[in-house]
């Protein structure tokens, strides 16, 4: 008797959920949140580093609006501007004088990825493969995902590290085919504040000429 009372007990605890049921969770909900998502502004620091290279590190602020509008300012160590109003990618240098024009479609830029998180794109349509990634988060409690992209990319996988719990966005890795790694870590993230689409336009400055890239 006392070993069918137990087992009825067992049956009627409930079932903790796998790993797996997580990770689906943490996707789906990551889907739904950026599908959702109006605007996104942030501190951020960019970090680059290869084999045989050295390490850079930039950092600035970044603004994202649907849809596919982006603006990165970045402060340190040098200033550049890069502006997309959801067809054309403008980089500019203030030290070179020179803004060079580019296709969203054409473009090879690390932040052209950055659209998925206006909903232009479906993680699991777009990742052949998502899963836990192998390396601890750069914030405790957080989970870091490692998606590997259907189509030929740029970057041969993407990490992404999130709050289980708020599905706030702490990092964007993407690592290249050659082993180069670029980190995009973020603070200060704000979601669907208002921001008018005149900061996503380059007016350039007197002297200062526009050319397109390859």
């Amino acid at each position: 008797m006392r070993f069918l009372v137990a087992l009825l007990w067992c049956l009627l605890l409930p079932i903790p959920p796998t790993p797996q049921d997580e990770l689906s969770r943490l996707i789906d909900g990551l889907q739904a949140k950026y599908k959702r998502l109006s605007t996104m502004s942030a501190d951020f620091t960019q970090v680059y580093t290869a084999p045989r290279e050295r390490t850079r590190r930039e950092s600035g602020h970044l603004l994202l609006k649907k849809p596919g509008k982006m603006r990165w300012e970045y402060t340190s160590p040098e200033s550049k501007l890069f502006v997309c109003d959801g067809k054309l990618l403008i980089e500019y240098v203030p030290a070179e004088g020179i803004a060079t024009r580019t296709s969203v479609r054409e473009t090879s830029d690390l932040r052209a990825p950055f659209m998925f998180l206006l909903g232009r794109g479906d993680l699991r349509r777009d990742f052949r493969r998502i899963e836990w990634a192998a390396e601890a988060p750069i914030r405790a409690g957080y989970r870091v995902l490692r998606l590997t992209p259907k189509q030929t990319q740029d970057f041969r996988e993407l990490l992404v590290e999130v709050d289980p719990a708020t599905l706030q966005l702490a990092r964007l890795s993407f690592v290249d085919v050659d082993g180069g790694r670029s980190d995009f870590v973020f603070s200060n993230v704000r979601e669907n504040l208002p921001a008018s689409d005149l900061q996503f336009r380059f007016e350039p400055p007197a002297g200062v000429k526009v050319i397109d890239g390859e």
